[in-house]
């Protein structure tokens, strides 16, 4: 953009404010980016000294940058050893434990300088983490871990595992992971010989869920068969097949919220949704919300919440 095409800009010049003081405003964003420039520089530079690693007898104090890594430290980290949660950790719509997370600090969006700010011995990130970021912290003698592994209940016991090592918590993540497995058994006894329900997992962006994905996950769990994966054979999160979709005998839809007729309402009139019988019919399963792309250890609950949902008989 031309920056005398900024509407501020194009504003000044238009009351007849002085070419001094235009100058001026127009010099304030360039100070902040330089500003902020130079407190990465420096924290990259003195980082090792002011943030001294892990170790030596230093306590652990762990920001997490990332929803799944809150809920993994969360489960296992002492509350003196969370120096700061993601701006996500809060809010229910995509946090499992957000309730929990209020107890702690969050970082805001969170660049370099925020984290660092919490002074930090070890950054949990993930394999989307803006690579820039990870590097930035790296440069200031602060350990990262980075977590790439989060598509199965098995994913997260070793990503429980991994952080527990950093921890010092070993004793917990089995405790942890002990507990995942019995619920996890006694789900599979439940759903024993039961019917798969063929599902769907819509999004109104034009996005469903195949194979490699969490959703995925919740269905090989949950006594149910994802056509997006069995019929569409489709991979990760890929764009709908519209005209194909019509064809796929979907007997419940599944969703995130807690009022199915809401949940519902974007889709009756988007096609290829608005079409099938099992919209016009309102034949949902909810979930909670954040529970349907949930990459920690509480996926668990979301089993059991589908289970539950799709196949209430076992359950009575």
């Amino acid at each position: 953009m031309n920056l005398n095409d900024h509407p501020a800009w194009r504003a000044d010049l238009r009351v007849g404010r002085p070419a001094s003081e235009r100058t001026a405003r127009r010099s304030v964003p360039a100070a902040l980016a330089i500003a902020r420039r130079f407190c990465v520089l420096v924290l990259a530079v003195l980082g090792p000294f002011i943030f001294p690693a892990a170790g030596a007898g230093k306590m652990v104090r762990v920001v997490s940058q990332t929803v799944g890594g809150d809920e993994l430290l969360l489960a296992l980290a002492e509350p003196d050893q969370i120096a700061a949660l993601s701006h996500l950790a809060r809010d229910p719509a995509f946090a499992a434990a957000a309730e929990e997370a209020r107890r702690y600090p969050q970082i805001g969006i969170g660049d370099a300088e925020t984290i660092l700010r919490f002074a930090p011995t070890l950054v949990l990130c993930a394999d989307y983490s803006r690579p820039e970021l990870v590097t930035q912290v790296r440069r200031a003698g602060v350990r990262v871990l980075v977590l790439d592994r989060y598509q199965t209940c098995e994913d997260d016991f070793a990503n429980l595992r991994l952080l527990a090592g950093e921890l010092g918590a070993g004793e917990r993540a089995e405790r942890v992971i002990a507990e995942c497995r019995a619920r996890l058994a006694a789900l599979r006894a439940r759903l024993a010989g039961v019917r798969p329900v063929r599902v769907i997992a819509p999004s109104p962006y034009g996005l469903i869920p195949g194979d490699q994905s969490t959703f995925q996950d919740l269905c090989d769990h949950a006594g149910a068969e994802n056509l997006g994966a069995t019929l569409g054979r489709l991979h990760g999160h890929a764009t709908a097949p519209t005209e194909q979709m019509l064809t796929w005998p979907v007997e419940v839809v599944v969703l995130g919220g807690p009022d199915g007729a809401r949940a519902l309402a974007p889709f009756r009139k988007l096609p290829p949704y608005q079409f099938m019988t099992a919209v016009r019919e309102g034949r949902v399963a909810l979930l909670a919300p954040a529970l349907l792309s949930c990459v920690s250890h509480h996926r668990i609950d979301g089993y059991e919440q589908l289970a539950r949902a799709l196949h209430p008989e076992v359950f009575r």
